[in-house]
């Protein structure tokens, strides 16, 4: 009982200590400034908020669930229909069930972590980072977190146009066969490092990061020096964005904010030495433009890859990889929002013809504003340029010519 007792005792204290609050989703308060997780909003949001009566700590939790169904229709390329369905990668899937918690420490440090209970191995810690806050000009990050590229990936995953990210950006390159098995991907997308950020004049953010470079799926150090220049086999990123109307949301529309106005145009570049399983050096580069105008969100992006392959793998050429995409869409109310989007994508390299174009269009419902809606797009595959019928089929190889997508989404 004593025990008991006591317990309750040390309960009741801690407690006290703290303040629940539920925010107001038309203020953004000063103790929410910095929190944020890259999945869904947090400052200002209908919530639940922990914090000490001094505002010194303050603790977040947050869900997304997000579950789809999809159809793939394939094209028959060329192989005989008994022994390929042209139907594949159809049902149900649960991209995200992320639980994760975000808050404050010391006035100083924000901090985040996220699980995907939908993901498994490295990849089931989605991201764990905090930021030493120092001023708004310069602000340290440590752990596992996006990379500084492609604004696509870039803004909250839960909060995007479409359900699925652009193919330009998530699909793997075509490598020839004696050296298909390192096929990366244009998107930078999760990984460890360190960063140094921050915004000047409240118009001009710059990020500067080491990474591992080994992506979200790892999460253990693995580099080495580089063999042909010595470097650190790291990835090395830098983004420089300016935003003359002030600070760009990381959303693609909010029905709760129709009224916004916002421009952004940026740059990344990045060098990763001795990349995919210490096969080639690889150089990245992006370009960004966004606009939130009321009603309108649109954006652009182009960005490519160089892989140059080290020495030992005895791979003279250089392969250059591109890919670019447009998207827009409007909100007919606060509950409706069409739109459209046209992604193209250079697969097997500059240096073979042909290339691969996407255009798709959607539309969103809002139930409760992002915390609760439905996605629904539809995709179009299409090629155009390639040499013969041969290599247009293999350009497009694992990728389908109809797809549909239906994405339900609760999150708080």
């Amino acid at each position: 009982m004593h025990r008991i007792s006591g317990l309750l005792v040390l309960l009741v204290f801690s407690l006290s200590a703290f303040t629940q609050t539920v925010t107001d989703k038309n203020k953004q308060p000063d103790s929410d400034k910095y929190i944020e997780n890259g999945l869904i909003s947090l400052a200002g949001k209908d919530g639940i908020t922990w914090q000490t009566r001094s505002g010194d700590f303050l603790f977040k939790p947050y869900t997304l669930l997000q579950t789809r169904g999809i159809f793939n229709y394939y094209d028959d390329e060329g192989l005989d229909l008994a022994e390929q369905d042209n139907v594949l990668n159809t049902g149900f899937e649960i991209p995200y069930a992320l639980v994760g918690f975000a808050g404050k420490a010391f006035n100083k440090i924000t901090f985040n972590v996220a699980i995907n209970a939908a993901a498994s191995g490295a990849v089931l810690l989605n991201q764990a980072w905090f930021d030493v806050n120092l001023r708004d000009e310069l602000r340290f990050r440590v752990g596992k977190f996006k990379t500084p590229f492609n604004q696509a990936f870039l803004v909250q995953n839960g909060q995007t146009l479409f359900p699925l990210l652009p193919a330009s950006l998530n699909t793997r390159v075509n490598l020839p066969y004696d050296i298909n098995s390192v096929n990366p991907k244009l998107s930078t997308g999760f990984d460890i490092g360190v960063q140094m950020h921050g915004l000047l004049n409240k118009k001009l953010e710059y990020q500067l990061g080491i990474f591992n470079g080994t992506g979200i799926d790892v999460n253990t150090a693995t580099g080495s020096l580089g063999d042909d220049n010595g470097l650190p086999a790291l990835l090395y990123m830098a983004r420089l964005a300016y935003m003359p109307w002030g600070v760009m949301p990381q959303h693609q529309g909010d029905p709760s904010n129709l009224d916004k106005k916002a421009f952004l145009v940026a740059a990344s570049a990045g060098y990763g030495v001795e990349a995919n399983y210490e096969s080639s050096n690889d150089f990245h580069a992006g370009f960004e433009c966004s606009l939130l105008y009321k009603r309108w969100f649109v954006s652009a992006e182009a960005y490519l890859l160089n892989m140059d392959f080290v020495e030992r793998q005895k791979v003279s050429p250089v392969y250059t990889f591109w890919g670019s995409y447009l998207q827009a869409g409007y909100f007919l109310n606060k509950k409706l929002q069409p739109a459209i989007r046209i992604d193209v994508m250079d697969r097997n390299s500059v240096s073979e013809k042909g290339i691969l174009y996407l255009p798709a269009v959607g539309l969103n419902y809002y139930v409760s504003g992002h915390n609760l809606k439905m996605q629904a797009m539809y995709q179009y595959l299409g090629k155009a340029g390639h040499s013969n019928t041969s290599a247009a089929n293999d350009d497009d190889n694992g990728m389908s010519e109809h797809q549909v997508c239906l994405q339900f989404q609760f999150a708080f």
